[in-house]
């Protein structure tokens, strides 16, 4: 006999126990309990369809921005910023509290203290000028347009299909495909 011949008895003995591991019907278990398959691999694959149309989808946003608005009247100038360079100092003081440790920690409130209190008087002095001239500073807000996605029409296969994507794909779109089996359909 040959070698070959002896080997297949061999062969099927040790492939049994790996088809025993799925039984042919996975809702017949031996306990007649719950079901319970092994998970087994989704069925996916990847193709490209046709893009026949991209329409932008926008939104409109509101920004505020500060602006100076002038009425062409001059005014004498106050010259007071102590308000901005006080406030400016207590900000940067609290803000410079908040690093370090120890001797490090105060001099890093003083720090901010002098570095908040510049700050702030420069932003007085910036608006007392401006109040000067006869000019104030508002509020001005704005609206515009921003696109925030887009609704894909498409064809795979000879189906069309329309999915919202953030990109615009282009002439192509890579497509996921997934086939898994309708269960409403099962009666025994």
């Amino acid at each position: 006999m040959s070698f070959a011949l002896r080997l297949l008895p061999l062969l099927a003995l040790a492939a049994t126990p790996a088809l025993a591991q799925y039984p042919s019907d996975p809702y017949e278990q031996e306990d007649y309990g719950q079901y319970e398959a092994a998970p087994v691999p989704e069925n996916v694959s990847y193709g490209y369809a046709q893009v026949l149309r991209a329409d932008e989808v926008t939104q409109i946003v509101r920004t505020r921005t500060p602006e100076e608005r002038c009425d062409g009247v001059e005014y004498r100038q106050s010259g007071q910023t102590t308000g901005g360079t006080v406030i400016g100092a207590l900000v940067g003081a609290a803000l410079g509290n908040q690093v370090g440790k120890g001797n490090g920690r105060k001099a890093a409130t003083v720090a901010g203290a002098v570095a908040g209190g510049a700050i702030g008087n420069n932003i007085a002095r910036n608006k007392a000028e401006a109040e000067a001239r006869g000019c104030r500073i508002v509020e001005v807000e704005r609206e515009e347009r921003q696109v925030v996605g887009y609704d894909v029409e498409y064809m795979y296969k000879g189906e069309k299909y329309m999915s919202r994507l953030p990109y615009d794909p282009g002439n192509r779109l890579r497509i996921r495909v997934a086939v898994t089996p309708d269960e409403t359909g099962y009666s025994r």
